[in-house]
């Protein structure tokens, strides 16, 4: 698992390990066969989940990482069910967002049924605002890190059904990023196994779920699977053609 600060096209957010594998995974694995660099920051260990002990699921995320091909993954930490917006923690995520310096960032929906999504989001998106401001010091490594603020942020839909402001055609790689799911076997149903589930996204029916979900968003824009998000500002469209593409008239 590269380790390497440079700069990515895309920085992932989640407030346990498998938030991003299953919310925009498959949008994930899209952005990196188009040839652009993604990395993932966990913003906890998960360490009070019910099933699984940190060092499982850290086992799991390096696993998932080299199956998706991230650039990077960093765990930051922070401590499960206690994300709240202090300036620690903050500056723990400014750090991350200056150090790799992405021109998108996906994060944890504001409105979601798990209390750390919801306050995850917010941190992650005060942190995208502050991680530009030239007055506000952080170091990494010793060495005095240059501000940077993401062009875009956008949300992934998890538990709740949102109604997204985009919708990302994942027909060709919604398949591949089960595998990233998958990886964290401790958390999710796995066929053959007579384990009695424990918890909501222990059941079989879950990973069913989720795959209707993506059908349904991909019925929605004309394609077999889609992931959808929330955007948290208005799409600004430079080129039309190139947002609404069609045949020149020449």
């Amino acid at each position: 698992m590269k380790q390497s600060p440079e700069k990515v096209y895309a920085l992932a957010f989640g407030a346990h390990p498998d938030d991003v594998e299953l919310a925009c995974g498959a949008t994930l694995l899209k952005i990196i066969s188009e040839g652009f660099s993604v990395a993932v920051c966990d913003l906890t260990r998960g360490e009070m989940g019910t099933i699984g002990t940190p060092e499982t699921r850290k086992t799991e995320a390096a696993q998932a990482t080299a199956l998706m091909g991230y650039h990077c993954r960093r765990s930051l930490d922070l401590g499960d069910s206690k994300l709240f917006p202090t300036e620690e923690n903050l500056a723990e995520i400014i750090k991350v967002i200056r150090e790799f310096r992405p021109d998108v960032v996906f994060a944890n929906s504001p409105d979601e049924r798990h209390p750390d999504h919801v306050k995850a989001s917010k941190l992650v998106t005060e942190a995208c605002y502050y991680a530009g401001l030239q007055q506000l010091a952080t170091t990494l490594n010793g060495t005095l890190q240059k501000p940077h603020r993401p062009a875009h942020l956008l949300y992934y839909i998890q538990f709740k059904h949102l109604e997204p402001d985009i919708i990302v055609d994942i027909s060709e790689t919604f398949e591949a990023s089960r595998k990233g799911v998958l990886a964290f076997a401790s958390q999710f149903y796995q066929e053959g196994t007579t384990e009695e589930a424990k918890t909501l996204i222990k059941r079989p029916e879950f990973l069913t779920g989720l795959e209707a979900r993506a059908r349904y968003f991909g019925e929605q824009i004309g394609t077999r699977y889609g992931e959808g998000f929330k955007l948290s500002t208005k799409l600004a469209i430079s080129s039309f053609s190139t947002a609404f593409p069609g045949t020149p008239n020449r």
